[in-house]
C-alpha cells in the first residue's frame, strides 16, 4: 500500500520530503480546528481502486482489510503514545439519500469496524446533516467548504477528546467544517482519522 510516510503533522498531507514535524503551507496559513491527523495511506494505486469498489460499488470485501491494517495502525500509534486515545469515534455523516442509495454509510463502517478492535465507543448520532448539500466529489476546496456551510448539527453532549473518522480526506474541508462544530460546542481534543489523503 502506498504509505503516507512524510506528511503535515496537522491535516496528514503528503509532502515531498522527509519530516513529520512539518506543518504545510495550508495550515500555517489557516490553521484548522482540529489538532492533528492519522492517515495511514496515501490515496493512490492500487488503495484508490480498493476504496472505490468498496464505497461506490458496494463490494464490502474490499473495505475489510484496509480497516483491519488501519486498526493495526492505529493500535500501535495508540500504545506508543503517538497519538492520544479518543473518548469517542464520530463518523463523518453522510446524507439520508445518499446513504439509501448507497446502502451504507462508509465513515461509520470504519469507525464501528476500529471501534470494536480498539474498544472505543462510536457516536453516530452526535452530529447530524441538518440539510443536503450538492455532492462533493466535483468541488474545489474553497466550493466544498461553501457546500457545507450550516450543514452539520451537535444533538448532544461532545466528549473533550474525540476523532472524527472518515475514509478519505481530499481537500479537508468536511472535517473542517465538522471539527469546527464540535469545536464549539466543547471538544478540546479532535483529530481526523481515515484511510487515505489525497496529494491536495
Amino acid at each position: 500500500m502506498p504509505v503516507n510516510r512524510w506528511h503535515c503533522r496537522c491535516c496528514a498531507l503528503p509532502l515531498a520530503f522527509p519530516s513529520s514535524e512539518l506543518l504545510c503551507g495550508d495550515c500555517l496559513k489557516h490553521p484548522p480546528p482540529f489538532d492533528t491527523s492519522f492517515v495511514p495511506w496515501r490515496y493512490q494505486y492500487p488503495l484508490n481502486g480498493m476504496i472505490g469498489r468498496y464505497k461506490y460499488n458496494g463490494q464490502r470485501k474490499f473495505g475489510r482489510p484496509l480497516m483491519s491494517d488501519f486498526a493495526k495502525s492505529l493500535a500501535e500509534a495508540l500504545q506508543d503514545g503517538s497519538i492520544p486515545k479518543p473518548l469517542a469515534l464520530i463518523p463523518a455523516p453522510m446524507d439520508a439519500r445518499r446513504r439509501r442509495q448507497r446502502g451504507f454509510n462508509q465513515a461509520q463502517d470504519i469507525a464501528e469496524t476500529i471501534g470494536r478492535q480498539l474498544n472505543i465507543p462510536v457516536d453516530t448520532g452526535l452530529v447530524r446533516r441538518v440539510r443536503r448539500v450538492r455532492a462533493q466529489r466535483e468541488l474545489n476546496r474553497e466550493a466544498r467548504l461553501a457546500n457545507l456551510r450550516g450543514v452539520f448539527e451537535v444533538t448532544s453532549v461532545v466528549p473533550e477528546r474525540v476523532a472524527i473518522v472518515d475514509d478519505v480526506v481530499t481537500t479537508g474541508a468536511t472535517v473542517r467544517v465538522l471539527a469546527s462544530v464540535l469545536r464549539e460546542a466543547g471538544a478540546r481534543e479532535i483529530q481526523v482519522w481515515a484511510l487515505a489523503r489525497t496529494p491536495g
